[in-house]
């Protein structure tokens, strides 16, 4: 028996039960105290796993005599075979190596090339949508175009936005309650008192003008008609490019919004103008205090504003979210829109820049601005409850509870009430300045997908899923 270590015959012979092998115990159990395994196949092995052998004492053979030459020879040649051996078994796991070496570096510089494209492509998406032009289409000029980039107002436009909140915002908050106002007591005593047939199905947008005597509706089929109140029927319809989105006065100008992205201007029943701002769904307008500046909002993450007087594009602005609603203060010194990520985002008018941030627990689909300037009220996506904001404090002051969800909001102009319709019925909620405290003196099962006050706070205008408009007011 030999040691499967030492090649020769052990002094104190052990067995392994793992591999079988025989060992010389001293250097067996010193691999093991290093390795823990067995030398032969590398499996768990301890000491107390070892098998003694019995065996008669081996009697060592004498190590030849290196003295002769023939001997010197003979350990050079079986030295330099061994050598050569190892030298051979560590080319070949030098080349395996090499290759697996060579096999991960191919791997990572594709990964670094793939990421580095998509990194670019990025920055150059980031870059173009930074930069993208719009077009404006002026059809009084004979269909002559233009290509507006975000730019700041122009001066002419900066000049009529200073002037005019000069002028508003020196009267504005010791304006009396214009005479024949609706009282809280006309206003609990308003009933349906007529309603129009279906005009437009799938309606969504609504808006009466200054007289109260006319109102638009808009509908699915991107068709929208100029409803008289008085007359009940549909005097003008206007077309858009799809489904309307939004629908509002701007004087004489009716201007309707489409799921097209598309911004449209009419003037005695004819289209004057037609923009294309917004790549994507426009899903709100705002007329300013000037009465010929509009501003639009879209999924694309960006506001625009529009000279009306013009008929052009004055700039584009856009944000880190697609925006649902839009609404100018009284003053027009600031725009609010509601985005998707639950934030109400102040900006600044005239030079763009972002004023304040309102957070709210779900995408901001309703907002409207107090007309004395200082409260803000919102509507999250499937809320019941409006939200009211104070501008000086940035703090959420009221939040009123309709107890069913609201798709529309709208603040009369003497900033007293606040009618609020959804789909299971209207309400009316006063503010009392003098206590400050807010009460609700009116609330029908009237469903509106949108509302809008008459003429004085007289009457209350309210549009249905079906597309017919109902008027409640006293009987």
């Amino acid at each position: 028996m030999l040691c499967a270590i030492s090649g020769e015959a052990p002094q104190v012979p052990v067995l392994s039960p793992k591999s079988g092998s025989v060992f010389e115990k001293r250097l067996v159990e010193a691999y093991i105290s290093e390795h823990g395994k067995d030398p032969v196949n590398g499996e768990e092995l301890t000491s107390d796993d070892l098998i003694d052998i019995k065996s008669q004492r081996v009697v060592r053979p004498r190590p030849p005599t290196l003295t002769s030459i023939p001997s010197l020879l003979s350990v050079f040649q079986e030295e330099w075979d061994a050598l050569a051996l190892e030298t051979y078994t560590l080319q070949q796991n030098l080349a395996q190596t090499r290759r697996e070496l060579s096999a991960a570096l191919y791997q990572h510089d594709a990964a670094v090339r793939v990421i580095a494209r998509l990194t670019k492509e990025r920055d150059e998406a980031r870059d173009a949508l930074s930069k993208v032009t719009v077009g404006a289409t002026r059809s009084a000029a004979g269909g002559e175009a233009m290509q507006v980039d975000s730019a700041g107002l122009p001066q002419a436009v900066l000049e009529r936005v200073e002037n005019t909140q000069a002028a508003l915002s020196k009267t504005r908050r010791k304006r009396p309650v214009p005479e024949g106002w609706a009282t809280s007591d006309n206003i609990s005593a308003y009933k349906p008192t007529e309603s129009s047939e279906p005009l437009y199905p799938g309606g969504r947008a609504l808006s009466v003008n200054s007289t109260g005597e006319l109102a638009l509706v808009g509908g699915a089929d991107g068709v929208v008609g100029v409803y008289s109140i008085a007359q009940k029927n549909v005097l003008q319809t206007l077309k858009a490019d799809g489904p309307v989105t939004g629908a509002t006065w701007a004087g004489e100008k009716a201007v309707v919004a489409s799921s097209t992205g598309s911004v449209k201007v009419f003037e005695n029943g004819s289209e004057v103008a037609s923009f294309a701002s917004h790549a994507g769904e426009v899903t709100a307008i705002s007329v300013h205090p000037t009465g010929d500046i509009l501003a639009s909002v879209g999924i694309d993450k960006s506001y625009v504003l529009y000279d009306l007087s013009a008929n052009s594009v004055i700039t584009q602005i856009f944000t880190d979210a697609a925006l649902l609603s839009v609404q100018f203060h009284p003053d027009g010194h600031l725009l609010a829109a509601g985005g998707s990520d639950n934030q109400i985002k102040i900006f600044d008018v005239k030079t763009g820049a972002a004023a304040a941030d309102y957070a709210m627990p779900g995408p901001v689909k309703c907002l409207f601005f107090s007309e004395n300037g200082i409260f803000l009220a919102a509507v999250a996506a499937q809320s019941t409850t409006v939200s009211i904001w104070d501008l000086r404090s940035s703090k959420e002051t009221k939040v009123l509870d309709t107890g069913s969800q609201i798709n529309s909001i709208f603040w009369d102009y003497s900033g007293q009430y606040l009618l609020t319709g959804g789909p299971s019925g209207l309400t009316v909620q006063q503010f009392t300045k003098s206590s400050k405290a807010w009460s609700e003196p009116l609330r029908s099962a009237v469903p509106a997908v949108a509302v809008a006050w008459g003429s004085a706070a007289q009457s209350v205008v309210a549009l249905t899923q079906e597309g017919a408009v109902t008027v409640l007011a006293q009987s």
